[in-house]
């Protein structure tokens, strides 16, 4: 009787039980495709398009990407698009790409490589996000 029970309970304590394998897609999620950024990516595809590939990496070049980025990192101001936004230096050019939020972001930014850049000349690339 005792190996009956016993056996009963190792039967129903090994049951199959089979995970939860359905997702949640970002649309169920409310979410509409905010994330999905690769129409905005396609003009990288143009061989003419500078992008973080360019990057030159000279010694001068380094430090203007990096005294940039600190400047966008550390100021609270700037939304997430502008603290992302491309920043390529490139024999001493300073490109900047990417969406802003508003045209005092582009300004910022533009101001940060501007001071960053010296005698050399700034690219500014960045378009405003519409709303």
């Amino acid at each position: 009787m005792l190996f009956v029970l016993a056996s009963l309970t190792t039967v129903v304590a090994c049951e199959d039980k089979k995970p939860d394998t359905t997702s949640t897609t970002s649309a169920a999620m409310g979410d509409k495709g905010a994330g999905d950024n690769t129409k905005r990516n396609e003009v990288d595809r143009n061989a003419d398009t500078v992008t973080p590939l360019d990057q030159g990496n000279n010694a001068a070049d380094l430090e203007a990407t990096q005294n940039i980025r600190k400047a966008l990192m550390g100021d609270d101001s700037l939304s997430s698009n502008a603290k992302n936004a491309k920043v390529v230096t490139n024999a001493g050019v300073i490109t900047l790409r990417g969406a802003v939020n508003s045209a005092a972001e582009k300004a910022a930014l533009e101001g940060y490589a501007k001071k960053n850049a010296g005698a050399n000349r700034v690219d500014n690339q960045l378009t405003i996000a519409a709303p």
